[in-house]
């Protein structure tokens, strides 16, 4: 069952230098109970999209068009009144730097319990129990004493369990984290993303999971959505993006993540260039001025998706019947591809 639809999102900001085009026209979807990871570099429209999704699009900023479908219901075109009922309570998020979407004044309890009143019919009594119970969910040793401690009592790793259980309040059913793990380090990194995946088996939660980083999305997710220039590069299987890169972007984001091959290190290839300026996107693939194999039409027309396999598609002219064959980089096999409609 699908959870979330979205279909040919854009949107932008309109600035006193001109409109910035952040999301272009991006189209996915999310099934109940999975993980979908969004990743690409800074700027290429990730978080953007993330709070397009919850309404947290202020001025100058505005969805210009598309759906945003969440059990059915066209998330873009409801009323705030509507959307705060929304956020919270089916949808919540989390966001990268815990001690900031913390209130250092109130105490982790009141902050939790303060969501649960809001959304719910409980007593203050039954959300205490509630928030005790959270916290035990996120695995907060000695959940009784945490709920009455305050924020700067509490380590970077911790804060995060506490967002989550925040987030969890209300039984929501699509939960976004936005760069979850990027203020902590490896270890408490590797607990966070072992906590998601144990709360998406526990609780059948469905989760988008924004990162730049190729290793959290091998670890956790099961569908994963390469963004660039505010539109979709690929999207396919965890399995398909890491064994099966279809596009010259993708396999540009494998080549530049540190590795060990054989037990020496290998040397990194950086992804020559910068990301394309949004006040004026070009008008072909976004990729084309870093791209090694861009050809004279990747410069004039943005390519379709290209179907490749059930699931797998790439936005690259190289995967065009009548494109050169690129051996040993990408696999092109002509007729076999279909377009996406």
């Amino acid at each position: 069952m699908k959870v979330l639809e979205v279909k040919n999102l854009k949107t932008s900001f309109f600035t006193h230098m001109g409109e910035v085009q952040a999301v272009r026209g991006i189209s996915f979807d999310l099934e109940k109970g999975e993980i979908l990871g969004i990743v690409g570099e800074s700027g290429s429209g990730k978080s953007v999209t993330s709070l397009s999704i919850m309404g947290l699009i202020d001025e100058p900023g505005r969805i210009k068009e598309g759906e945003i479908l969440f059990q059915g219901r066209d998330l873009s075109k409801l009323t705030h009144h509507e959307l705060t009922d929304i956020r919270g309570k089916d949808i919540a998020m989390i966001f990268q730097d815990p001690m900031t979407s913390l209130n250092p004044l109130f105490k982790i309890g009141s902050q939790i319990k303060e969501v649960i009143l809001e959304h719910t019919q409980m007593s203050k009594q039954e959300a205490e129990a509630h928030a005790i119970s959270l916290l035990k969910l996120v695995n907060i040793p000695e959940p009784e004493t945490r709920m009455n401690q305050y924020p700067h009592q509490f380590s970077g790793g911790m804060r995060q369990r506490a967002l989550i259980a925040m987030a969890l309040s209300c039984d929501p059913q699509l939960l976004i984290a936005d760069e979850p793990t990027t203020a902590l380090d490896v270890t408490i990194q590797a607990q966070i993303l072992e906590l998601l995946r144990d709360l998406k088996d526990k609780i059948d939660l469905s989760i988008i999971l924004i990162t730049h980083d190729l290793g959290v999305i091998a670890e956790i997710c099961s569908k994963v959505v390469i963004m660039y220039g505010g539109l979709i590069m690929e999207k396919g299987s965890v399995f398909d993006i890491f064994e099966n890169p279809q596009h010259p972007y993708t396999k540009g984001l494998h080549q530049s993540v540190p590795k060990n091959v054989r037990g020496s290190k290998a040397r990194l290839i950086p992804i020559d260039g910068t990301p394309p300026d949004l006040l004026e996107p070009p008008t072909g693939c976004p990729f084309s001025p870093r791209c090694p194999h861009a050809m004279e039409i990747c410069l004039k027309e943005a390519a379709p998706l290209f179907k490749l396999e059930d699931g797998h598609t790439a936005s690259c002219w190289l995967h065009h019947k009548d494109a050169p064959k690129i051996e040993d980089y990408i696999q092109v096999k002509g007729d076999e591809f279909d377009v996406v409609e």
